[in-house]
Formats: C-alpha cells, sequence, structure tokens
C-alpha cells in the first residue's frame, strides 16, 4: 500500500495494513444532542439582549458586548460543523503491522502514534454500519487537555479515527496485527 501523508514516518519494517480518512462533510456527534439545543438558546438570548439594548439605547459598549455574544452564538450553531469538516478534509489515518496513526496536516499540524503492543481499550461506534467510529482510550487516557475541544469531534484529545468506512473491519485489523505483533515477539523471546 503507498505509503502517501506517512511518507518518512514510519519506522525500518513497518508497512501500512490500512490506511483512509475521516468522513467528509457534516459530521453530527452524540454531544449534539445537547449543543444544538443550548447553542440555539444561547444565540437567541444573546441576539434579543443585543437588539433591545441598542433599541434603548444602551452605550456603544453593551452593543459591542452583546454583538460579541452573538458571534459566539453563531459560532457554537453553524460555525463549528464548518470547522470540524475543514479539519476532518486535512485528518488521515493508518493502521501498520506496528502502530496505529493519525495526522492532521493543519491548522494545528499533530502526528498520534499508538503502539500495537500497548493499545488502550478500543470503543467502536457504528458497529455493523457502512461508517462509523474507533476510540482509541477514554478521557483519562487524554488528561491534561482540556474538554473545550468538544465543540469539534477532530479536536478530541482522544484518539480517534472518525467516520470510517466499515469499522468493524479496521477494529478486526487492529485485532489481528496486534496478536501477530505479540507472536512474532514471543517467538523471538524465546530463540
Amino acid at each position: 500500500m503507498d505509503d502517501g501523508p506517512f511518507q518518512g514516518r514510519l519506522l525500518p519494517l513497518e508497512r501500512i495494513l490500512w490506511g483512509g480518512t475521516p468522513v467528509q462533510g457534516l459530521l453530527f456527534s452524540s454531544r449534539d444532542i445537547f449543543l444544538i439545543p443550548f447553542s440555539l438558546l444561547w444565540c437567541g438570548f444573546a441576539v434579543f439582549w443585543t437588539y433591545t439594548a441598542t433599541k434603548q439605547g444602551a452605550p456603544l459598549f453593551f452593543k459591542l458586548w452583546g454583538s460579541m455574544f452573538v458571534c459566539i452564538g453563531l459560532f457554537i450553531v453553524f460555525g463549528r460543523f464548518a470547522f470540524d469538516a475543514w479539519l476532518r478534509r486535512r485528518m488521515y489515518y493508518a493502521v501498520t503491522n506496528r502502530r496505529v496513526l493519525i495526522m492532521r496536516s493543519a491548522p494545528f499540524a499533530s502526528f498520534t502514534s499508538i503502539d500495537l503492543e500497548r493499545l488502550p481499550e478500543i470503543q467502536i461506534t457504528g458497529e455493523g454500519r457502512a461508517r462509523g467510529n474507533l476510540r482509541f482510550g477514554s478521557v483519562a487516557f487524554a488528561s491534561g487537555y482540556s474538554r473545550t475541544n468538544s465543540l469539534s469531534p477532530a479536536l478530541d484529545p482522544v484518539p480517534q479515527f472518525l467516520g470510517i468506512e466499515d469499522p468493524q473491519r479496521v477494529l478486526n485489523l487492529i485485532m489481528k496485527a496486534s496478536q501477530a505483533l505479540r507472536s512474532d515477539q514471543r517467538s523471538t523471546s524465546a530463540a
């Protein structure tokens, strides 16, 4: 398989078994059950407050203060979906015979590598469906990170494959590669 975006990041004798990208476009997560109603209330109140302050002749500071909250509300209602889609267009995933790799090229370039010998708990969503997510670890795995990234699944501090095709097949591939790696290590240490 072509090394593609992981060119120069592979270890000696490492080969890519699977590569993919996240689903493109609009992506809803379970958090949106709460975030969408909250964002509509926030934005609605900010618009009402700013409109009322303007109609009553409030000083410029209050108009600007309200406008700032309207902008935040509009981002939470609409902008976060566009921002998340933009981020996901710049993400790449791979499973090798030794690691799980996640790379984001912009705007906050990052590279995550998880050794198959030290795999954290893997959670699958969308099991049995055409698309789903694989999450490598829990929130405790990403301790020290802020939960403010919850507005964008692409910025979640827990490493994950978002919206990949056939997540069960990819999970099976990861488990098979992990077992093969452990078997190779046992046979090497026994020799």
